[in-house]
């Protein structure tokens, strides 16, 4: 009977890896498949991203329809998060979520009923440190919605940085060969992710609704405090306003852009070199003192010339 049960069990598990090996398998062609589709029938792979982004954000708004309820208690209590500056916060994330000032506002007071409320069923139920989570939960519930908006906003940030040396040589090359800028950033930002084309596709947007460039371009600046970024969009007002060839201005920027980042790795390479020394001072200069140490007394004391063997 026993060894009836162990084959059952060796069996099951056996049928659990087959299938765990089938459905990777099936995933992993189903994925083969799409990106088959896509390149035959051109469907870009950006559209789809925004796609689901979308129904992402209306799946939140559902779920965050009470939130309205606790707007206007949000905008009273502003305790770091000031309107001016969760509107601009939620303007330089691109704003995934699809918030509102207001609703971001009353989101903060939901999540801050709703740490209250678990921390008083965890101390109902005696959970451990629930005298803690009554005061905590609160102080999380208020403080999260404004830490992962901020967060979003550097890790935006970050990513313009780091695709803006190759945008610029690309709009440069293809204005070099005599494209309009117009019709440059249209072709370029087809082979670009994330906020660089989100921002331009936005740029180019409002110039065919007629807004004038150089309000399109302030709007550009107010999205974003990158200061690469920055820099770029204003040498094209000045050179609109000047004159400046355009292709020149972005290879002069491009290069500029390079040689800061190049200046930026030295830096932290120079800042990084003290920390070294600290950690090899502090941590694995005594560990390997302490090594050799035990080695040393466990020799004297179990080793063939042991203390003990001398008596």
């Amino acid at each position: 009977m026993d060894a009836l049960i162990i084959l059952a069990i060796i069996i099951f598990w056996f049928c659990i890896l087959l299938f765990l090996k089938h459905l990777w398998t099936f995933l992993d062609d189903k994925r083969d498949v799409l990106e088959h589709v896509s390149d035959v029938t051109h469907i870009d792979p950006f559209e789809k991203k925004e796609k689901k982004k979308n129904r992402r954000a209306e799946v939140f708004s559902q779920m965050t329809k009470y939130a309205d309820d606790f707007a206007d208690i949000g905008q009273r209590i502003n305790f770091f998060s000031e309107n001016h500056m969760v509107d601009e916060w939620l303007r330089k994330s691109g704003n995934p979520l699809k918030l509102s000032v207001a609703r971001f506002q009353g989101l903060k007071i939901l999540l801050l009923i709703i740490g209250f409320i678990t921390g008083i069923l965890a101390t109902i139920m005696g959970l451990p440190f629930s005298q803690y989570m009554l005061v905590f939960n609160p102080a999380i519930g208020y403080l999260l919605p404004i830490v992962l908006i901020r967060r979003e906003v550097k890790k935006r940030q970050q990513l313009i940085r780091r695709d803006l040396p190759d945008f610029m040589d690309t709009v440069s090359t293809s204005l070099q060969a005599g494209v309009s800028l117009d019709n440059a950033l249209r072709e370029v930002i087809r082979y670009f992710d994330g906020p660089i084309r989100e921002e331009f596709s936005r740029f180019n947007q409002e110039i065919d609704l007629g807004v004038p460039r150089e309000r399109a371009y302030r709007e550009l600046l107010k999205r974003n405090d990158n200061e690469e970024f920055q820099a770029l969009i204003k040498a094209l007002i000045q050179g609109m306003d000047l004159g400046i060839p355009i292709a020149k201005t972005f290879k002069i920027q491009a290069e500029d852009l390079r040689q800061m980042r190049q200046e930026q790795v030295k830096e932290l390479a120079a800042k990084a070199s003290p920390k070294v020394t600290l950690v090899t001072t502090f941590l694995i200069a005594p560990v390997s003192i302490l090594m050799i140490a035990g080695l040393m007394i466990m020799n004297m004391l179990m080793g063939e010339n042991s203390i003990f063997n001398l008596f």
